[in-house]
């Protein structure tokens, strides 16, 4: 190629360079794959997200095959070469014979069997009901394995399972065919045709979503041709290589082994994903989703103005707006003089901090209908929010369930909610923390301890400088763990010693002017008690209680956090 031509074709050399097929790849302008959304959710699901194989990528990655040149074409022509070698078998074969011999041989052969006295009776009604189980079970009843009796039944449960696959054979398939089979040959036929089957469906699956390595290629390779074996595994290494420069531009991290975990940039993308299905019916709003901030002496200016006042800085002027002021008072001419009633001053507003402490519930009981994953879902899409439009703002995880821990964003994707050790209806315990020989590792984790997750909040948002304070509790339930000084108290079902020493917390929270709002998630046991403690609570701090099945539970979370936003500061 000559200089020229080089020059006026920059496209074909940057392709090349970064190994991009514009032919066999999708589109450049078509949305790349979402492979951090599934990665996301299996974390919050099973809470091992530190690795992912390059298996588990590509079953997480839905590609739209249809931008891939050349992908359909090949996988329907190997479609049509498996549905016309299934076509020839059907038209070849016929089963009525087939069917006769296996259950002749079956028959034949459990008459020749000889039980022991004590089982001929059920031998022979499990022989005659054709019972593969119960002949099974016969064998092992008979406890010898060396007996005649054992070898025969051996081969009569084996000729069984013969006439099974048969029967299976012609009520499977529809056979127009005239050739007749013998037992072993019908069984070569029903597994060839089985196989078919199976890649019928991973080639209609792979066409989908371009993941061709779903299809057994060793299967493949005995019917395909090996050209399209070639063009069909060249297809696949251009995919893989889509997916993982896909991966790391998604902020999953390979190791060069096989091995993929998910980055800061990936939990971004999660999160921002996740604000983006939030406030997606908003986005024909002109006036955008943020509340208004505070009027005031501030540095952000306001496309509104008024006319100046003795006090207002100059330094928000509207330059053209007072000098046509005093152009039009003056009139032509030069110079040109301002006077106070020219000056128009620009509205500023001032964006108030708030501080929030975030308390997880992951006691035993979240567990059910997966509550655990809604409750981690909305703290990362809370903490994306405060991190993209309020990054002033104070926001503090605690992970609540028998003690209180803080827990940094990065932890959250992975809390999940403490196994239930203790099945008594009734439990009563205590424990001396203070002793040294007493260890958390030991003391049963899956209560809820509401108190100590409230003084652990306490006490981060007390070093906060804004009087804009609040906790998000979310919890299923009554407290059923509190602390008494240093010895813990372990009650169930809910006492009300527990709940007074709840009560008690929430009201120094009250006395420092922190607002508790409560998210309380239904469950299969949620009684009248909950709902009425939850408000004893809610209105000691002037807070509210918001009632959720916990699938909306982020979106509950996040406008929730904007209107009490907004309400602090107006």
């Amino acid at each position: 190629m000559s200089t020229e031509q080089e020059q006026r074709t920059p496209g074909g050399i940057v392709h090349t360079y970064q190994r991009y097929d514009p032919v066999n790849f999708p589109s450049p302008t078509a949305p790349p794959p979402d492979m951090v959304s599934p990665l996301m959710e299996h974390v919050l699901q099973f809470g091992d997200g530190d690795e992912f194989t390059e298996e588990q990528l590509a079953n997480a990655i839905r590609l739209d095959a249809s931008q891939i040149a050349g992908l359909g074409p090949s996988l329907n022509a190997i479609r049509q070469m498996l549905l016309e070698r299934k076509r020839k078998i059907l038209e070849t074969y016929e089963t009525k014979h087939v069917k006769k011999l296996a259950a002749n041989e079956f028959r034949d052969a459990a008459q020749k069997v000889s039980p022991p006295a004590k089982l001929d009776k059920a031998y022979q009604r499990a022989v005659k009901q054709e019972q593969l189980a119960d002949l099974e079970a016969l064998y092992f009843q008979a406890n010898d394995d060396t007996s005649r009796f054992a070898r025969e039944l051996v081969i009569v449960v084996g000729l069984l399972g013969e006439k099974y696959q048969v029967d299976e054979l012609a009520s499977k398939y529809e056979f127009t065919g005239r050739e007749k089979m013998d037992v072993p040959k019908a069984l070569e036929v029903k597994e060839e045709l089985e196989t078919i089957d199976k890649l019928l469906k991973q080639l209609e699956d792979a066409k989908k979503t371009a993941q061709l390595a779903i299809i057994d290629m060793e299967d493949l390779e005995k019917f395909a041709e090996p050209g399209d074996m070639e063009k069909l595994s060249a297809l696949q290494q251009q995919i893989e290589d889509y997916i993982k420069e896909q991966a790391e531009k998604q902020g999953l991290e390979g190791d060069g082994k096989g091995k993929y975990r998910l980055t800061p940039k990936a939990l971004r993308l999660f999160q921002s994903k996740v604000l983006t299905k939030i406030f997606g019916d908003l986005q024909a709003s002109r006036t955008g989703r943020h509340p208004d901030a505070v009027a005031g002496e501030g540095a952000v200016e306001s496309p509104k103005t008024k006319p100046y006042e003795f006090g207002d800085s100059v330094a928000q002027m509207d330059i053209p707006a007072s000098m046509t002021n005093a152009l039009l008072r003056s009139g032509p001419g030069l110079p040109v003089r301002m006077t106070p009633d020219d000056i128009v001053i620009h509205r500023t507003r001032v964006n108030p901090k708030a501080a929030t402490c975030v308390l997880l519930d992951m006691s035993g009981s979240m567990r059910y209908d997966s509550q655990y994953v809604n409750v981690k879902r909305m703290g990362l899409a809370l903490e994306g929010l405060i991190r993209s439009e309020y990054p002033g703002d104070f926001l503090q995880f605690v992970e609540m369930y028998t003690f209180a821990k803080p827990r940094h964003v990065s932890e959250v994707a992975g809390l999940m909610p403490k196994p239930v050790t203790i099945f008594s209806p009734v439990v009563r315990l205590k424990a001396d923390m203070s002793n040294p020989d007493v260890s958390e590792v030991r003391i049963p984790s899956h209560f809820t301890n509401i108190q100590h997750a409230l003084q652990t909040a306490r006490r981060y948002l007390a070093a906060q400088d804004t009087p804009n304070r609040q906790v998000v509790l979310i919890t299923d339930g009554l407290p059923t763990a509190h602390f008494e000084g240093s010895t813990l108290f372990m009650l169930y079902p809910p006492d009300p010693r527990t709940e007074e020493a709840t009560m008690r917390e929430a009201l120094l929270c009250a006395r420092e002017g922190i607002t508790i709002n409560i998210f309380l998630l239904s469950n299969w046991n949620q009684s009248e008690e909950d709902v009425r403690f939850a408000y004893r609570i809610a209105e000691s701090t002037k807070g509210r209680v918001v009632f959720t099945a916990g699938r909306d539970l982020d979106r509950y979370v996040i406008w929730d956090y904007i209107k009490r936003r907004k309400q602090i500061v107006s």
